[in-house]
């Protein structure tokens, strides 16, 4: 029998290898994904803006958690893409609907970010 042996890290070696692990996910998603690409683009110079704007710190972090948002929603929405392209790339509803979801997730993230943002800096205009 061919078995393969998995060996549980614990400790600070597990917290290493998760580390590198996240990392290669977001350099995977640099990479490969234009729309997080783009909202790359936005968040960076955006958060600077955040930080400049006179605001209070909670202000300040809750504008750029908004946005953090996206990019996570964007990171789910390809890792639910990815598992459905794993699965198979013949048509099935579910599979339409999982997309679709993920998706809708997205762009309800910069819905709520463009709401945290036009009722925290709408009053400074």
């Amino acid at each position: 029998m061919n078995e393969k042996v998995v060996v549980k890290r614990t400790g600070i070696m597990r917290i290493i290898f998760t580390l590198k692990h996240s990392f290669n996910g977001l350099k995977w998603m640099l990479k490969n994904e234009a729309a997080f690409q783009q909202e790359l683009v936005l968040f960076i110079p955006l958060t600077v803006l955040a930080c400049y704007l006179d605001i209070s710190a909670v202000q300040s972090v809750c504008l750029i958690l908004s946005m953090m948002f996206v990019l996570f929603a964007e990171m789910v929405n390809t890792a639910i893409e990815a598992v459905v392209d794993r699965v198979g790339l013949e048509y099935h509803t579910l599979s339409g609907v999982a997309k679709n979801v993920g998706s809708a997730l997205v762009t309800l993230s910069i819905i709520m970010s463009a709401m945290v943002w036009g009722v925290i800096v709408y009053p400074l205009f």
